[in-house]
Formats: structure tokens, sequence, C-alpha cells
């Protein structure tokens, strides 16, 4: 398990490093346009253009441009935001945590919730039960994020004035302004997590191991937490897995129709603006959680799975 581990987390650095080369390329190289016009707009003269490129460093070899920004990353030195006028870092961590404090509030609800009841439902396939755990999942998840978050807003909101409309996070944290945008990812994800525990529970219940273990006598929910729940939990680990990058950067919708700081909202605005040092560093930290979730996920299949070994 350890020489696995140790190998992921290599390939983990070799993918971050051809991700890095492969971004410098594109935005810092002139493949889609000239950075100092992307920088400082396109109504400046050349003459400010090309001061602009000495003295950041445009004039020197591109291998050598690329070491000096891969050393400055590894030393969480960004650059210097034209969007926000200050150090990418300062932007990058507290808009960042906002993000985690989102997801993780929404992890913490949906994952409970979508199991519990993804798991009831398997367990009595075809009851009123499954058809209305069923029922609900894909209408859920049917509705889009925009639909669900005008919806919630309207009601909540501005109709019974239970909830703040706008959850800007730039005066500290407020549990109440994080209801809306929680409560929007939670229905909107509830039901492929659900969908998907359901499926792979029904599956398991209906197995030769299972028709065993209860013809052999033993208890029914012994059966079910020992051997059925642990099966059926493999298909619906790599989902919740997986959730970790959409709730990193996919959230952008949520965050923006709420005006939530958070690192989905800050990307939007730098690729608009086109902030070059704040899109590549906001792009090689979802590269870092998207390829660290995938270690998380193969891991945890050697605690699911017995029959997974890694030499």
């Amino acid at each position: 398990m350890l020489i696995f581990i140790v190998k992921r987390i290599g390939f983990m650095a070799l993918t971050m490093l051809l991700v890095s080369a492969v971004l410098f390329a594109l935005l810092e190289t002139g493949l889609t346009g000239d950075v100092a016009t992307r920088v400082l707009g396109p109504y400046v003269s050349e003459e400010q253009r090309a001061l602009w490129r000495e003295q950041h460093g445009y004039d020197r070899a591109l291998h050598v441009r690329y070491a000096d920004w891969l050393a400055g990353f590894l030393r969480a030195d960004f650059g210097e935001s034209v969007r926000f006028k200050a150090p990418v870092s300062e932007i990058l961590w507290p808009r960042l945590w906002n993000t985690v404090i989102l997801g993780a509030w929404t992890l913490a609800i949906m994952v409970p919730l979508a199991l519990l009841l993804g798991v009831l439902a398997g367990m009595r396939e075809g009851s009123k039960l499954d058809r209305s755990v069923t029922v609900v999942s894909v209408i859920t998840t049917s509705i889009p994020e925009i639909a669900t978050a005008i919806i919630l807003t309207v009601v909540l909101a501005l109709g019974l004035g239970w909830l703040p409309a706008k959850s800007a996070m730039n005066q500290g944290f407020d549990g109440w302004k994080l209801v809306l945008p929680v409560l929007t990812l939670v229905i909107y994800d509830f039901g492929y997590v659900a969908r998907m525990t359901r499926a792979s529970m029904a599956e398991v219940m209906t197995s030769h191991y299972i028709r065993t273990a209860v013809l052999k006598g033993i208890p029914r929910s012994r059966v079910i937490m020992r051997h059925a729940l642990r099966n059926a939990l493999i298909a619906p680990f790599t989902v919740i897995v997986l959730q970790l990058n959409w709730l990193l950067s996919g959230v952008v919708v949520v965050e923006v129709f709420f005006e939530y700081d958070g690192f989905g909202r800050m990307l939007l605005q730098a690729a608009l603006f086109g902030d070059v040092y704040v899109i590549q560093a906001a792009t090689l930290v979802a590269v870092f959680v998207a390829v660290f979730s995938q270690i998380i996920s193969d891991v945890g299949y050697t605690f699911l799975n017995p029959r997974i070994r890694f030499a």
C-alpha cells in the first residue's frame, strides 16, 4: 500500500508538471494573444507594452521564464493580480477557503442523507419508499442549479423573508448566508448520489452471497451492515470523491448567483478580465485537487473491496 501511494504521489507531481508546462505555454507565449495586451488592455501604446514586457522579464528565454515561474509557484509566489490589484496569494487562499466551507457543509448534509435514503430504497426495491426516492432524485437532478437557486431565493428570501438573498462573505463568516447556496447544491447533487447508492444496494441485495447468508439464519441487520453495505458503497464512494472536483471549480453558477466570494467566482472573474497570474494559480490548484481526489478514491477501494490488492 505504501509503495502504491508513493507511486500515485509521483504520478500526481508529474501530472502537475506537465499541466503547468502546457498552461505556461498557452498563457505566456502568445498562443492565446499578446500577454501585455491582455494585462494592460488593448488601448495602450506599443511603447507601454514593450516597457511592461521588459519589467516582467518577457525578453528572456522561454525555459528561463518557466523555471522562474515554477520556482515562484513552489514558494507560493503566484505574482500580482491585475484584476484585484493585489498579490495572487492574498486573493487565492481566502477565496479557496470560502469554497472549502461551502463544500464541507454541502457534503456534510448531502452525503449522509443520500446514502441513507439510497440504502433504504435499495433494500426495499419496488416499495413506495423506493419509488419516492427515485422520483425525487430524478426531479432534483434534472433541474439546473440556476433554476433551483432562483426558486429558493424567490420563496425563502424574497417571499417569506427568512433568509438573505445574497451570500457575500466579505464581512466575515455568517452561517445564515450559507443556507441558500448550500441548500441549492444539496438539492442538485443529492439525487445523483442517492440513485447511484440505490442501484448499487439493490444489486447487492439480490446477489448469491447475501441470499446464502440469509438462508444460514444470520440476522438481517448483520447481513446488511457487515456484508451488503460494504460492497454497496463502492460505486457511491467514487461518485462522492468526484464531487470534490465539482465543489471546487464547478459551483461557479451558485457562487456568482449568490455573490459568494469563492474559488469558482474568482476564476470566472479572472478569465473574463484576462488575469493571467490568477488563472495559472487557480488552474494548478484545481488540478492538484483533481489528482489528489483520485488517490483518495484508489486508497478507499482497498478498504471497501477486499479483492483489490496493491503490491
